[in-house]
């Protein structure tokens, strides 16, 4: 069934979807292949490859697949063209339609002298939500809009630890400093499932998810760095590199943008609503299980689907992310240093990997340097051992205490530095007793129910150093642009994270799928 579809043409039939009256091009999405297809003369043609129709195809396999008619594309640099041509492509959820002005080399994404017509994919095509790009005097320029409340569907938590329910809601336009997205992937994060608990204040009803990727469909009043149809992370912390936190360059905790934890705007309202204006709250600083989302610019950051698949770019708005910063921007880790790694979930794994260029190969030289994973599925030995661990220690298999096996792979010592990531109560004194007395130190990332926790004083008196941490210290415009440009060349293989994918419509799934010893991250698609 045709889901979809874009024309930049002359005419197009709209009693009969996918016949041109006249000549012009045609995109659109049908089972899993984007079509594109030029009408060869000015007569009515059918377009699945009728007479005198010419026709380009792309799978739908992967996000960017691109289905081309025109003169030329550059083959070095996949989204350009290099003379006058139609070019159509896959982007998320999304199918792109550009038709170049001028032969002159221009980028897909909306560049001066393209006109761009996009079409979101709907199961239902009447319920497709178009933005149309037009240009004037040699300038790009949108046409004038006027956002208004957007009925959409979104997975709402009504009580703590009851099942979510897909329910439609309204989502406001965005104010002043908002944007709003379309969602086209998301992702489940451990803290997701504390916050459908009640963890750390219980609100609802309430749309969770902190991590997604979307496409900009409406920007609010002074909003000057991003623009409709960009592609942007959703991330619950900002940076306004004004406060003295940001200005310190010690900490990713913003005073002017901070992370959210009461369910508002930083206005103190809600921008959803559900059954006549009751108010729903968000996750965090956005809802990314919803299919609309309103969040502040500051709290998004541009990326290119290009060089990062998005399912990968979801993931990188929390968990790996989370990891990956601590064990560089919460520590100095030297070479030589031993360190544990408590719980080898995406947090944990995202740790190896820097350390791993910290730690190991700087270290491996010097005949030193170990990465401890602990974990009580044995499949994640595997895991750790790809992304950087030497060692791994299943406490099911044991009755020592996991402090006294660590120090017992470190000559009695224990370790230099001990991330603890699973946010189970009693590994926050494993943690501490796992390090070295006098230098060690524990960097805390794992949530988990409850907020508060009982420590062994002595042993934290004697020298060593324990501290916490919000998503690994990482500021999201200044050290995270740097992360995607080493997943943009493929130096960290997300592939290895991503076990399990479902349709937004089987979001209840998720939970049971965690359930699979095999699982690591689970991607929401739109």
């Amino acid at each position: 069934m045709l889901v979809a579809r874009t024309y930049l043409g002359l005419k197009i039939d709209g009693r009969l979807p996918g016949r041109l009256r006249s000549g012009g091009v045609w995109a659109g999405v049908v089972g899993e292949t984007v079509w594109v297809v030029k009408h060869a003369k000015r007569q009515e043609r059918t377009v699945f490859g009728q007479n005198q129709c010419t026709i380009a195809h792309g799978s739908r396999g992967e996000p960017g697949a691109r289905a081309y008619f025109g003169s030329k594309i550059d083959r070095g640099h996949p989204g350009r063209l290099k003379s006058g041509g139609v070019w159509a492509s896959m982007v998320g959820g999304a199918v792109w339609v550009v038709k170049q002005v001028k032969r002159r080399e221009r980028t897909v994404f909306g560049p001066n002298r393209c006109a761009i017509i996009h079409v979101s994919l709907s199961s239902v095509l009447s319920q497709t939500q178009a933005t149309s790009i037009g240009f004037k005097s040699r300038k790009l320029t949108m046409e004038s809009s006027n956002p208004k409340v957007i009925t959409c569907k979104a997975a709402v938590a009504w009580k703590e630890g009851e099942s979510l329910k897909m329910e439609e809601i309204q989502v406001d336009p965005p104010k002043s400093s908002e944007i709003r997205i379309k969602m086209l992937f998301a992702s489940l994060c451990h803290t997701d499932i504390l916050c459908s608990n009640g963890f750390p204040v219980p609100l609802f009803p309430r749309v969770l998810g902190h991590e997604g990727v979307g496409m900009i469909e409406s920007v609010g009043e002074n909003v000057t760095k991003l623009k409709e149809g960009d592609i942007v992370m959703t991330l619950y912390l900002g940076e306004c590199n004004e406060c003295p936190n940001c200005k310190s360059g010690r900490s990713n905790l913003c005073h002017k943008y901070p992370m959210r934890l009461s369910g508002l705007m930083l206005d103190g309202t809600s921008r959803m609503s559900i059954r006549g204006g009751q108010i729903l709250y968000h996750g965090l600083s956005c809802s990314t299980w919803s299919e609309y989302a309103v969040i502040n610019a500051n709290y998004a950051v541009k990326v290119d689907p290009q060089q990062v698949p998005l399912p990968h770019t979801s993931l990188l708005c929390c968990g790996f992310t989370t990891g990956y910063g601590a064990a560089w921007r919460e520590v100095c880790i030297e070479k030589g240093s031993t360190v544990a790694v408590l719980g080898l979930g995406a947090v944990g794994l995202g740790l190896t990997v820097q350390m791993r260029a910290q730690v190991v190969e700087g270290a491996r030289s010097q005949g030193a340097g170990k990465i401890i994973g602990v974990d009580i599925n044995n499949l994640r030995r595997g895991k750790g051992e790809a992304f950087g661990t030497t060692d791994f220690i299943n406490p099911k298999e044991h009755e020592a205490s996991i402090s006294d096996m660590i120090k017992g792979i470190t000559g009695g010592l224990g370790v230099d530095y001990v991330f603890e990531c699973t946010g189970i109560p009693s590994m926050l004194n494993e943690a501490i007793e796992a390090s070295k007395m006098g230098i060690g130190t524990i960097v805390v990332i794992g949530a988990g129910n409850g907020t508060s926790r009982e420590f062994n004083l002595i042993p934290l008196m004697c020298g060593r150093t324990m501290k916490g941490s919000i998503y690994g210290g990482m500021r999201i415009h200044s050290d995270l642009p740097a992360l995607l440009h080493r997943c943009a060349n493929k130096e960290i293989q997300l592939d290895e994270l991503i076990t399990h994918q479902v349709s937004f419509t089987e979001i209840n799934q998720l939970f049971e799928l965690l359930k699979d010893p095999h699982c690591l991250k689970i991607i929401i698609k739109f």
